[in-house]
């Protein structure tokens, strides 16, 4: 069976996966579907060793990689973490100084590792990404800038652009990009409010009156079948995030897995603590201390993510030696489709529980109509 997106982008199947780690990306696109990996939290430094490791580790397979630039940000591109740093309100620190302590953790002034030492400046990081083989590249919280648009049609690189709303997806289109992911609410991560299987149909609806762009469906989706039934609508494959987390090769700690995998559906929780903007993560008492009475309220992109990154990488590491009152705190970004992880796979093997299932699902409906 041959898929448009497969076809725009060299994979076998058109399961797209995004994921923060590079064994995911790789061990995804090995087995015929289309790994991406998470590039916003690289310095140019270290996103060159991970596309280098991607390189070597991926036989060859197409890969691809998200680069967040968002459009609206409380301070200018480029801006040092120390400078955004000494933005943060005093009252803010302190109160998570006291979250720590309380839960028996000594607070400690550092920079969570691995993450860029500016606010959000994609431009570094395109330089790196389009010196390697990459077959697609994707932006969210905004607009797809120019300057992205402009490199990729260099290189020959389609452009895929996250959007939550209809209206949305439309200035996307407009702005020349070749791909839609469509991300409805039940999405992990920076997600809108309008369900994936209104936003789907809705997108493709409104972006058919302007001109034909693939749609990718997300939020949600942890099985072939509901990948199906989203290209039943008219899905070009589905774009899937949460569905990695519990896997044996995710760069998650043991203690947020076995989380992951208690967790249900309702468990979840559309929160600004940790970014400053609407993200979807594992609830936990993270969430509860900050919505309590008098607690601050979130501070903007990016300063809430300058503030909270550190706090959260001290919280897993106490949490991982046995602080049970930071394995309450522990937490992440995973959509609804949590619920629907009932245990630890390899991500070899989620691909080819996709494949089966939607496989199975096909069939399912082509007996229908035979009937």
């Amino acid at each position: 069976m041959a898929f448009e997106m497969t076809r725009l982008v060299g994979a076998e199947f058109p399961l797209f996966a995004f994921s923060h780690c590079r064994d995911v990306v790789a061990a995804v696109s090995r087995a015929g579907g289309f790994g991406v990996l998470g590039g916003a939290r690289f310095s140019p430094q270290s996103l060159e060793q991970e596309l280098k490791w991607i390189d070597d580790h991926v036989d060859g397979k197409p890969y691809g990689i998200d680069i967040l630039i968002p459009e609206h940000q409380a301070v200018r591109a480029g801006t040092s973490v120390e400078a955004i740093a000494a933005m943060v309100p005093a009252e803010h620190r302190a109160f998570v100084e006291d979250l720590l302590k309380r839960s028996g953790i000594e607070p400690r002034a550092e920079q969570p590792q691995g993450r860029a030492t500016t606010a959000y400046d994609g431009e570094p990081l395109l330089e790196v990404a389009f010196r390697h083989p990459i077959r697609l590249i994707a932006n969210a919280l905004g607009i797809a800038p120019p300057m992205m648009i402009d490199r990729a049609r260099r290189h020959g690189v389609p452009v895929a652009a996250l959007v939550g709303a209809k209206e949305h997806a439309i200035r996307q289109i407009d702005a020349g990009v070749d791909v839609i992911v469509a991300q409805g609410s039940e999405a992990g991560g920076h997600c809108g409010e309008v369900s994936t299987l209104v936003l789907i149909p809705e997108v493709i609806a409104a972006i058919a009156k302007i001109r034909k762009v693939p749609v990718l469906a997300a939020g949600g989706i942890m099985t072939g079948r509901q990948m199906a039934g989203m290209m039943a609508m008219g899905a070009a494959g589905a774009w899937t995030g949460s569905v990695w987390l519990a896997t044996s090769d995710s760069e998650v700690t043991e203690v947020l897995r076995d989380k992951l995998v208690a967790a249900s559906s309702r468990d979840t929780v559309r929160s600004k603590y940790r970014t400053g903007k609407f993200s979807r993560q594992l609830r936990s008492a993270w969430h509860d201390a900050w919505e309590t009475p008098g607690a601050p309220a979130a501070l903007p992109m990016p300063l809430m993510s300058v503030l909270v990154e550190p706090i959260l990488q001290q919280i897993n590491t106490a949490a991982s030696k046995g602080n049970t009152q930071a394995r309450e705190l522990a937490t992440y970004f995973v959509g609804q489709g949590v619920g629907m992880i009932d245990g630890v796979k390899s991500a070899t093997r989620v691909v080819q529980d996709f494949k089966e299932d939607f496989a199975e699902a096909m069939s399912t409906v082509m007996s229908w109509n035979e009937a």
